[in-house]
């Protein structure tokens, strides 16, 4: 027998290298679970990524995992491709001005029926089926989101004027994961459609969040959004006030980005743009030193 100073190959040792390798990739996770252990974290959740079930299956389980390590994460989620199709099966033909929703009476019903009767519950039954506790809520309950209307073309599309965290605080405290669809309450008493992105970047503020997380089917912040290559990694919040400025940014990933520059400036220590099709992106992002998008700090 020649000795060639290497055992003979086992389909065991395949087995044992690659349970090796995920072991490595926990201890990786160590420090930033330890660092992040006990931090909130606000989760904008919309775009392809939360229409695709697969998609939303997974991020329901991140959500979980990251409960169970100790985050306390919060979701605020979008509905803007359900409501359009919901209105056109009514008759109603969307419109838009400067990439907000006109929102009349009439819209404003399909509005909440979308959101509060579909797309609420539905992110709720995710988590529960992953081990979460999870409650379902709107920025109407306990006047979470005060609002006023932003212009009378709008109709009853609302900016946020303040946020109420008393309610959110305590479910936090109780390990309740909260799922806020973006509604408010305006001084008339009337509810009113907020932007989504917007919204969660107020109330990353209001919480005092670690972290604001946009998860969205876009791979991150580009200086050329028609060039790949371009992909921002990490940029500074002064970096991001230079890219606004220009035209080069349009679109949904406008409003994301200035509401990123609110949180930072707000005190929340980082801002995260996800692609929520990547899988276990989130995980990814928060565990990892490469992460996954584009983060901006200030």
């Amino acid at each position: 027998m020649t000795l060639t100073g290497h055992s003979a190959s086992h389909p065991g040792k395949s087995r044992i290298a690659n349970s090796m390798g995920k072991a490595r990739i926990l201890m990786e996770a160590l420090p930033y679970i330890r660092a992040f252990r006990g931090a909130t974290i606000v989760i904008k959740y919309g775009g392809a990524a939360m229409e695709d079930s697969a998609f939303a299956e997974e991020v329901a389980g991140d959500v979980t995992l990251l409960t169970m390590v100790g985050l306390r994460p919060v979701i605020v989620h979008g509905g803007g491709a359900r409501i359009s199709e919901a209105m056109r099966r009514q008759g109603v033909e969307p419109q838009w001005r400067d990439g907000l929703r006109v929102t009349d009476q009439p819209t404003m019903r399909i509005v909440q029926q979308v959101l509060v009767g579909e797309v609420n519950p539905e992110l709720v039954r995710l988590l529960s089926r992953r081990g979460s506790t999870a409650i379902g809520m709107t920025g109407l309950d306990g006047a979470m989101f005060a609002a006023r209307p932003i212009s009378p073309d709008l109709g009853l599309v609302g900016e946020v004027t303040s946020v109420r965290t008393d309610l959110i605080a305590s479910m936090l405290e109780d390990g309740v994961v909260p799922v806020v669809a973006p509604l408010g309450l305006g001084e008339d008493g009337r509810a009113y459609n907020l932007n989504a992105d917007t919204a969660a970047g107020a109330l990353a503020v209001a919480l005092g969040a670690q972290k604001l997380v946009y998860l969205t089917d876009v791979e991150g912040v580009r200086r050329d959004q028609h060039r790949p290559e371009t992909l921002i990694s990490r940029m500074q919040l002064s970096e991001l006030r230079q890219l606004l400025t220009g035209n080069g940014i349009g679109g949904g990933m406008r409003p994301k980005l200035a509401s990123c520059v609110t949180a930072l400036e707000g005190g929340v220590a980082q801002a995260h743009i996800l692609d929520g099709r990547v899988q276990h992106a989130l995980l990814l992002e928060i565990f990892t030193p490469e992460g996954v998008g584009t983060m901006v700090v200030p």
